[in-house]
Parts: C-alpha cells; structure tokens; sequence
C-alpha cells in the first residue's frame, strides 16, 4: 500500500465523493509548486487497472497512478479541523523539503 489514510480522512472523503457522486479517490503528484511537485487530490469514475493502483481503507477506494506511487510510497493521508484552517494534510516521508503551504514538496 502506497498511501495509507486516516480514519478521519476517509470519513471526510467518503462525505465529498457520496455529494460528488463519484467513485473513488484519486492521490497522485504532478510537476509544480514552489517546491517541485504538487500532491492532486480529486475524485473520480476513472480507474485503470494497467495504469493505476487500487485499495479500499476505511471503506473509501484510493486510487493511485503507478507514476505516483514512487514518491507516495509511506505517506499518510490525514484530515484536520481547528478553529483556524482546516483540510487534508500529506506526511510524506519522502520528501526532502516541503513549502510553507505543504501541498509542494521536493524528493
């Protein structure tokens, strides 16, 4: 398993994919930020079995692409809430740095 989410995170996925009405939860990472990738978090009907990973945790089904998963390998998927801000949050272990906003990050 390359990602692995918290409870709290896939009650809060569950919520958005249900009022979306999709299917699963799509992580992945692509090129930019201020740090040299992003991480993507969208929902979605898409899932290619040759291109894509696939697990269920905590009843959400995570898909990752296997391009993905060489820089996701260890991470958890949390969801936080505090009087100020609140959102899902990437603990990467691989990451190097990470930018001031923590959705960019460098390996």
């Amino acid at each position: 398993m390359t990602i692995k989410l918290t409870e709290t995170a896939a009650a809060e996925a569950k919520k958005f994919i249900e009022d979306n009405k999709e299917k699963y939860l799509r992580v992945g990472v692509k090129g930019g930020g201020c740090s040299g990738f992003e991480y993507s978090l969208t929902v979605g009907h898409e899932y290619d079995n040759q291109q894509d990973t696939l697990s269920n945790q905590h009843g959400v089904d995570v898909v990752v692409d296997k391009k993905s998963d060489l820089y996701l390998d260890g991470t958890t998927l949390d969801y936080y809430s505090d009087i100020s801000q609140r959102g899902f949050k990437f603990d990467n272990p691989n990451a190097t740095k990470s930018c001031g906003c923590g959705s960019s990050f460098q390996v």
